[in-house]
């Protein structure tokens, strides 16, 4: 066994023993702060804690945490798709307009809905009817994306297409909150601000099917995924069918992107800074090691910018896209200096 093969193991042993440690203080934080021992045996069932204290845990905290693992590790797997395909290190998951399709379904709902007084009616005062508008959005958007991917072999036409998606959803957008009502664009405002506490354990399960999804695609292409590092042509000469893997790559990335925009809002910055970090700790473009990796390092940034909003002894909770961004942004601004 090679010396890097060893190094890489223990880096995933540490790794993995972060992540449960900021998985049971993300789960211990709050309004009401719970230690963690109290919060390990609560759930591994060897204590049974004050019935208030374990719904809070099994009723709030886990489910939130869950989708925090869920959104991070996603994200950042979109991100290490998007920028292996587009061989861009500044490429994210939402290149592809897919999140914008999501934020354009949300808005037509909220805003255009609530024009129509259709919101005054009743129908649709659930958050899920905003998830699945989002959903609709995303997923339409995701079918020009792989239509239009099947035709095109140049993969740079392919973000511009992605962009101008993300332009024109982005002008649609502004054109129904100039029309809107003050309630409704509020509530736009508060979806675009990402929320990860929203999820009941059905929804979860549906979020993590898209997700288990997509990362069961990005393992299916990982040797495809190494060749394309060389280049197009080489990789072709290699036997990769390209035009195959751009669409698994779309479609990895539209189901976990578009899935997570759809449950949990827009979170910005998060799968564009976190495959970066993990090439630099574990010196390597192997996607056999960067795909685990970035799913485990974005789970736990996702779990401490979680954890960065929650205000302790209040019941307030900073935006997580505000949060995503302090931490991201400075990643981001790191790579282009240096």
């Amino acid at each position: 066994m090679s010396q890097s093969t060893n190094h890489s193991k223990k880096l995933f042993v540490i790794t993995g023993f972060v992540f449960l440690l900021v998985l049971l203080a993300n789960i211990s934080l709050g309004s009401v702060p719970i230690s963690l021992m109290t919060t390990l045996k609560t759930l591994i069932g060897f204590e049974d804690p004050p019935q208030t204290i374990s719904y809070i845990i099994h009723a709030y905290r886990l489910p939130k945490a869950i989708t925090a693992v869920l959104v991070g590790a996603g994200l950042s797997l979109s991100g290490l798709l998007m920028q292996t395909l587009f061989k861009n290190p500044l490429a994210g998951p939402y290149v592809l307009g897919i999140s914008s399709g999501a934020s354009l379904g949300a808005a037509l709902f909220i805003m255009g809905a609530s024009g129509l007084g259709i919101l005054s009616l009743g129908l649709f005062e659930h958050s899920i009817s905003t998830t699945l508008a989002a959903s609709l959005g995303s997923f339409m958007v995701l079918l020009v994306v792989m239509s239009v991917s099947k035709s095109i072999k140049n993969t740079m036409a392919l973000l511009i297409i992605g962009l101008m998606f993300g332009s024109l959803s982005g002008a649609v957008v502004s054109i129904l909150a100039f029309f809107s009502t003050k309630e409704s664009l509020q509530k736009f405002i508060f979806w675009s601000y990402g929320n990860l506490g929203n999820l009941s354990y059905t929804e979860l399960g549906i979020l993590a099917m898209f997700v288990g999804i997509g990362i069961l695609l990005s393992v299916s292409i990982i040797k495809w995924l190494n060749a394309l590092l060389l280049g197009d042509e080489y990789a072709q000469s290699l036997g990769v069918p390209l035009n195959q893997v751009r669409l698994l790559i779309v479609i990895a990335t539209g189901l976990m992107a578009g899935s997570i925009t759809a449950f949990a809002g827009p979170i910005a910055f998060l799968g564009l800074a976190v495959p970066h970090v993990c090439r630099l700790i574990w010196s390597t473009n192997n996607h056999k090691t960067l795909i685990p990796a970035s799913m485990v390092l974005g789970a736990i940034f996702m779990l401490l910018s979680d954890s960065m909003a929650q205000l302790p002894g209040s019941a307030k909770v900073l935006p997580i896209n505000a949060v995503t961004a302090i931490f991201g942004a400075p990643i981001v601004i790191w790579l282009l200096v240096w």
